[in-house]
């Protein structure tokens, strides 16, 4: 069999295994689908009232000021950022308990181990976003996208994912123990947060400011509230897809790098 129908073969047969085990094992698929929406839960209906009065003439509001049209694309964004957790909680379990060791022994091509984590993590994380769209919907959220914006917006949504997915598989990689592993990308679940995920900008101190402006997370909950709610976007669309383009090959090759140096242990 030649070089690359076996590599192929491999992933398919990893990524295989990976939903399998998601599927046994649903607890950690479970908080990351639970925790954004709690987080949509929590600020619609606890905060949304004194948020959204200050957020209604906000200059990137819609007109009619309902909190939660300016809330769910950032929450979106969360839901991305919330699979990193079991991306990498699963690659540190692999490397921790020996079973990539057995892979060592066997005809399976070395790409295949992460290949196989990376596009599991990326189906089960956008399995999540469509289930924590639709409960945005349910509770009020009146996107007025066209066809031609939802594929936008879910291409990006797509490419956000797959760089952090990356980025999770290098953590559970350098990482020694799953506890590890689940707290080191905690702060990509956060950063949305000093972003303009939850409220603009321009309401925040100088230097917070700043720092939420030029931002990774910003770009993209602004391409993606403009796709989807008819916001501009303005320069925000390709600054988006450059840091995840970014993002992505930085995960890749930290990956690459760090799963190298460990089958060599």
């Amino acid at each position: 069999m030649s070089t690359l129908p076996h590599a192929v073969g491999d992933s398919l047969t990893m990524l295989r295994r990976n939903l399998k085990h998601a599927r046994r094992y649903p607890s950690m698929t479970l908080s990351v689908v639970v925790a954004p929406v709690l987080m949509l839960l929590l600020f619609t209906y606890a905060f949304g009232g004194a948020l959204g009065a200050g957020i209604a003439g906000a200059p990137h509001a819609k007109g009619d000021g309902e909190y939660v049209d300016y809330l769910a694309p950032g929450v979106i964004l969360m839901a991305a950022t919330s699979g990193a957790v079991s991306v990498a909680v699963s690659v540190c379990v692999d490397m921790t308990e020996g079973i990539v060791n057995r892979f060592r022994t066997m005809a399976v091509s070395r790409a295949a181990f992460l290949t196989g984590h990376v596009a599991g993590g990326v189906i089960q994380t956008m399995a999540s976003i469509a289930l924590v769209t639709c409960v945005a919907v349910l509770m009020g959220f009146r996107p007025g996208a066209t066809l031609a914006e939802w594929l936008a917006a879910a291409g990006l949504l797509t490419l956000l994912t797959l760089a952090l997915t990356w980025l999770a598989a290098a953590v559970g990689l350098v990482t020694r123990t799953p506890e590890s592993a689940s707290n080191l990308p905690l702060p990509l679940q956060f950063l949305p947060f000093l972003g303009s995920a939850v409220v603009p900008p321009e309401s925040m101190p100088a230097g917070l400011r700043w720092f939420a402006e030029y931002q990774p997370f910003t770009p993209v909950i602004e391409t993606l509230r403009g796709l989807l709610t008819g916001t501009p976007i303005g320069t925000s669309g390709p600054l988006a897809v450059a840091w995840c383009l970014a993002l992505a090959l930085a995960g890749y090759l930290w990956a690459r790098t760090a799963f190298a140096r460990g089958t060599r242990r």
